[in-house]
């Protein structure tokens, strides 16, 4: 569904290098010890991981996703999508590309629950694709059949899309159905336990966020000599 380049961030300051490896999810708590103990990760001298890069097959997933999530959240999450048909998962996308529920992963996670709350139309790229779908397809307004190619469908199909605050995804049209968005996940203590694979915490505390990332930042632009025998590969590796 969708991998994370997991990365010890202990080490990061120490060798000047990234020591990680991608991590498939859904995955399990044996995969996801059994990296830790690659990467270095012993939960006493280094506690802490950081995901420099992800790679999905769900369309635009990669970009709601941060440097500090946790590992329980996006397994949950994995599962979720895991869970799709093919045409939901269209859904899914679609809904993500209009920017709905998408500042987390914890929205993402509801979204993945609430997508009844959603129209999705596939392959309608435009107006004129939409006015067709309603008058033809829909029959939202009764045309005598002689006048049926004399429609202005692109200015119906207009209208509709602003009344509706529709969008065009890349797969097709989707609208709200405007039925109520529940809140299924309010946080970790949701994730049921089958998901549950790490306990390693990331970080959801801003200041000490901003302070990680300032001082990562300081060691990529003055790198220290890399390490004769680092423990993972670097990106230039890979």
């Amino acid at each position: 569904m969708f991998s994370a380049y997991v990365t010890n961030l202990g080490l990061y300051p120490e060798r000047g290098v990234e020591v990680g490896e991608y991590l498939e999810f859904p995955t399990t708590a044996e995969d996801v010890q059994a990296l830790f103990a690659r990467i270095g990760i012993d939960g006493i001298r280094y506690e802490e991981y950081f995901i420099t890069d992800y790679e999905s097959d769900v369309l635009g997933l990669y970009d709601h996703l941060g440097e500090y999530e946790s590992l329980d959240e996006l397994n949950y999450l994995a599962h979720l999508l895991d869970e799709m048909g093919p045409d939901e998962l269209a859904k899914f996308e679609a809904v993500m590309d209009a920017g709905e529920y998408t500042g987390s992963v914890k929205d993402l996670i509801n979204l993945a629950q609430n997508l009844d709350c959603y129209e999705f139309y596939p392959d309608v790229n435009n107006e004129d694709d939409l006015g067709r779908l309603y008058i033809q397809d829909f029959e939202a307004v009764e045309v005598p059949e002689h006048l049926i190619d004399y429609i202005d469908y692109e200015a119906y199909g207009r209208d509709m899309r602003i009344n509706e605050g529709g969008h065009f995804a890349p797969g097709g049209y989707v609208a709200s159905n405007y039925s109520t968005f529940i809140e299924h996940y309010t946080g970790p203590q949701d994730i049921p336990q089958e998901y549950r694979i790490s306990g390693v915490q990331s970080r959801d505390e801003k200041e000490e966020t901003r302070s990680i990332l300032e001082t990562i930042k300081q060691f990529r632009d003055a790198p220290p000599a890399p390490h004769k025998d680092k423990a993972g590969p670097s990106h230039a590796e890979r």
